[in-house]
């Protein structure tokens, strides 16, 4: 069942987004080459923990940390520890904040110092297709819409989709219905109303769309070893648009 908030609850949820998004910002503004994705994770946690917040993702599923740090060939999930952060490196860092009942959800890839020209393709093209997303997001359209937009947008750019992992409905529940795709076709899927919040959050492969889960079962790679990237907002659909909720 699709949940729709009211303006009380979006407001809500705009508070938890913003600490969500300061979080990772702050985790930007943090990562510097020898660091270990445990340091930097503390400081996310640390973070959130100070504007009277709980890390949504922290023993969500068992999962042991605040904050979910992949590097390079890591799509997602990946578990920090003591793992370097190194010059040329790119960071996916995905970050939740829980409080006052709602969650908020957001993620970035990051650049570490000097990348490949191609790194920093495969990074724009991902970031560009969420706000082509979030840009159809309004009232009448569906979400097969918002997910064939990002499909597109990143083939035609000769990336690839990773389809085993989707965006998500967000709200008293760090992840609702209705599932979000980065795959699809236009004109299918539920229709979107004033009200719905969802979690849009491209994941863009530099190779192969193929993945694996890592015995960890957790970290997520790809498997060929190529690059990918994550970015994801929370966002509001409200009469006017989409309103992003994880804006710093």
């Amino acid at each position: 069942m699709i949940i729709v908030k009211s303006s009380k609850e979006i407001a809500k949820m705009q508070i938890a987004g913003r600490i969500t998004a300061q979080a990772l910002q702050l985790a930007g503004e943090s990562i510097t080459p020898g660091m270990t994705t445990y340091q930097l994770d503390k400081i996310i946690h640390r973070f959130i923990t100070s504007k009277g917040a709980i890390p949504s993702f922290l023993g969500y599923g068992g999962f042991p940390a605040s904050a979910c740090i992949s590097i390079n060939d890591e799509v997602i999930h990946g578990i920090p520890g003591p793992r370097k952060i190194l010059e040329g490196d790119i960071v996916s860092v995905d970050v939740g904040a829980y409080i006052d009942g709602y969650h908020g959800d957001s993620a970035r890839t990051f650049a570490v110092g000097e990348i490949s020209q191609e790194a920093k393709a495969l990074m724009a093209a991902t970031e560009e297709s969420l706000y082509v997303a979030i840009g159809l997001a309004k009232p009448g359209v569906r979400i097969g819409d918002l997910s064939s937009a990002v499909q597109e947008y990143n083939e035609k750019r000769g990336f690839s989709v990773v389809k085993q992992f989707v965006g998500h409905g967000i709200g008293k529940d760090l992840h609702e219905e209705p599932e979000v795709p980065n795959y699809g076709t236009a004109g299918r899927g539920p229709r979107l109303v004033e009200g719905m919040v969802i979690a849009i959050e491209p994941m863009i492969n530099q190779g192969t769309e193929s993945v694996y889960v890592l015995p960890d079962k957790w970290t997520v790679k790809t498997k060929d070893s190529s690059l990918s990237a994550h970015f994801e907002h929370t966002i509001a659909i409200t009469a006017d648009g989409a309103v992003i909720l994880t804006s710093p």
